[in-house]
């Protein structure tokens, strides 16, 4: 990454005119020019490149796009109105706002979007960077870019320290994209070893089982009701104050999204424990059996401390014939056949019933065997949890760095 340097004296009295962070060979290049987003990037409508057909398939060679998180929504092989010329491009959701970059051929799914392409004068990284620093709430539902974003005033440095501060941000980029083919990898390994190292159904074997296991027998079979107890949660009442802000995190869906559970987003009191709140003592095992995310994946995850818990989640108490830690990955293992148990409540979330529960078939080797599989299972979640921080690490990092190397928007708007 090239060297920056902070704002000179002389450029602090510019102010909003120049970043906190320049290049060294900028640093006596003047200042940065006010222009409207629209004279940098003109657009052009999706209409001509819009996909017929939503069969998708992987095999096929065109990614159908959009500006949202999902960004590549399938792969179409309709060979025409492929946008290819003029990339790169910023794809901009005309609704929320939202952004990505492309630089390969693809086609579009919905017209309410904007393509924008760099101007004369303007590098379309660069610009689609300044994107990035534009904190802007859509509350309305309109289109937004004609009426607001390309009025809006931005601050614009010469082409060359465009293409300088592009580079750079880019060269980031390349090392965040790098690190994450990595997590991908791992949690694909993660996911192979899961359909190996437990027996499929109607078998009482692994595809995959450890050297000194191997002349070990046939795995036990179990009603889950017959190796656990569930136990419900509940919500104290709102209504009392002095039951909520303690120390003892409250879990909902909401905190379920890490196999370690120890933080929530709403804490209650030792006097809510008092007045009937369940605690999961440290080293329970936690299953959500009702909410909207149980249509697509089962949430479930292991007590770091001593929480609660509300009533859309399980506590597990365990029989001696099974560890916390196996029934996590065998029940990790089972997801798409615990998926296909959810029925829809009234109010349209998922659920897991009680009765499906108790019923649903466990396999278990000897309590060695399932420590050996936990192990293996947990040092990979190690390394998933430790590559998932330097991303994220890498991209605070870019955070940083982009507010010192653009000027700050308040400063812009002003």
């Amino acid at each position: 990454m090239s060297k920056v340097e902070m704002m000179s004296a002389k450029d602090k009295k510019k102010g909003a005119s120049v970043p906190r962070l320049r290049f060294p060979e900028f640093q006596n290049a003047g200042e940065w020019k006010e222009k409207q987003l629209g004279a940098c990037l003109g657009y052009q409508q999706p209409t001509a490149y819009l996909v017929s057909n939503t069969n998708y398939n992987s095999s096929f060679v065109t990614p159908v796009l959009t500006a949202g998180k999902a960004f590549i929504l399938g792969y179409t092989n309709e060979r025409h109105g492929i946008f290819n010329e003029g990339l790169p491009v910023i794809i901009f959701d005309d609704f929320t706002t939202a952004t990505q970059f492309v630089d390969f051929p693809f086609k579009a799914k919905s017209s309410a979007m904007k393509i924008l392409e760099a101007k004369k004068g303007a590098n379309i990284k660069f610009m689609y960077e300044v994107l990035q620093t534009i904190s802007y709430c859509t509350e309305t539902h309109e289109r937004h870019w004609i009426s607001k974003f390309a009025p809006m005033p931005i601050k614009i440095p010469q082409l060359r320290e465009q293409q300088k501060v592009a580079d750079c941000l880019s060269s980031l980029d390349q090392r965040i994209n790098a690190e994450t083919e990595k997590l991908d990898a791992l949690k694909a390994h993660k996911n192979g070893l899961l359909k190996q190292l437990f027996p499929l159904e109607g078998e009482t074997l692994p595809a995959l089982r450890f050297p000194e296991f191997r002349d070990a027998g046939e795995w036990k079979k179990a009603d889950f009701g017959n190796i656990a107890k569930f136990l419900s949660g509940g919500t104290p009442s709102k209504d009392v104050c002095d039951y909520w802000g303690g120390d003892i995190p409250w879990i909902s869906a909401s905190s379920m999204h890490n196999t370690k559970i120890e933080k929530s987003d709403c804490n209650i009191t030792k006097l809510a424990v008092s007045n009937g709140a369940r605690i999961a003592p440290k080293g329970t095992l936690l299953l959500l059996v009702r909410g909207s995310m149980l249509h697509k994946r089962i949430l479930l995850g292991i007590s770091e401390i001593d929480v609660s818990f509300n009533q859309d989640v399980k506590a597990l108490v365990l029989n001696d014939d099974i560890t916390e830690l196996y029934l996590m990955y065998f029940l990790m293992a089972s997801e798409s056949k615990l998926l296909a148990t959810v029925v829809q409540t009234g109010i349209g979330a998922g659920k897991l019933d009680t009765d499906d529960l108790n019923n649903f078939p466990i396999m278990m080797p000897s309590p060695i065997e399932q420590q050996r599989i936990s192990n293996c299972l947990s040092s990979l979640d190690e390394l998933i949890a430790a590559q998932t921080q330097k991303i994220n690490l890498l991209k605070d990092h870019k955070k940083g760095l982009m507010q010192q190397l653009f000027p700050r928007i308040d400063e812009v708007r002003a």
